[in-house]
């Protein structure tokens, strides 16, 4: 099977913590991965050494073959890695529309110029309207992203992620602060992401109903280190997995 994406003995201390412990784990396209694990398992930690937002202490982070371990985070964006996060990472200040524009046109490698005359780059509004139906957001396409309520700004970040086409999408709790009407939306869009099997997808959550439906493969960690990994079934029955993450006593 071909492999998208590796991290070979990847560790990160902070002081004398270690937040992530060697952990070496390969993902290949057309899967979807669920990282999971109790509070301060280090999975959020684990997603930013792979984006570029922390700088491992040891340890590899290769694409498609590459090593990319010093590549800073907008390096690893351009060759591949979308990264969608717990916290809303939206320009607040534009509207629903120009954020999709920029994410569309930055794909198109036409720089971040927002005055370049879109009128001569229809196809691109054509694409970033596309996005914003996709999303369902149309109707919301001129306020500015500061204006959307909280499960509409998730959505939004989903679709910039979208219009940047990366190989790698990461998801950190995309459904987290979305009211229950809201998730469907996310999830129907990760659905159709599966479906594209060139794609390798990594998904950050907590709700482990989304996390069975999802997934073609769950790993789990605990205290920083990998003690889990393989098909959905096997490993929310496993008693580690049962102690450690559920909270539930192994039996002896």
């Amino acid at each position: 099977m071909d492999t998208a994406l590796e991290t070979r003995d990847l560790t990160i201390r902070f002081g004398g913590h270690v937040a992530v412990n060697a952990v070496s784990c390969t993902f290949a396209p057309g899967t979807l991965t669920s990282i999971v694990g109790p509070n301060g398992a280090g999975k959020t930690t684990y997603f930013n050494l792979i984006s570029g937002q922390l700088k491992a202490t040891s340890g590899r982070v290769l694409l498609r073959g590459e090593d990319i371990s010093g590549a800073p985070a907008p390096q690893r964006s351009r060759r591949g890695i979308g990264r969608a996060f717990q916290l809303t990472n939206l320009f607040p200040n534009l509207s629903v529309l120009e954020n999709i524009r920029l994410a569309v046109q930055s794909r198109a490698r036409l720089g971040l110029n927002l005055w370049s005359i879109w009128s001569s780059h229809r196809e691109l509004i054509r694409r970033a309207e596309e996005v914003l139906e996709t999303v369902a957001l149309t109707a919301k396409r001129d306020l500015p992203a500061s204006a959307l309520p909280h499960g509409d700004q998730r959505k939004l970040e989903v679709g910039i992620l979208m219009a940047l086409e990366p190989d790698v999408f990461m998801f950190d709790e995309p459904t987290a602060g979305m009211s229950v009407d809201e998730v469907p939306v996310i999830l129907d869009l990760i659905r159709e992401l599966k479906t594209r099997r060139d794609k390798t997808i990594l998904l950050v959550e907590h709700k482990m109903d989304v996390v069975r439906e999802l997934s073609d493969r769950i790993v789990v960690l605990h205290n920083g280190s990998l003690v889990a990994d393989g098909e959905p079934a096997a490993v929310i029955a496993s008693p580690v997995v049962q102690e450690a993450y559920l909270g539930v006593e192994a039996s002896r």
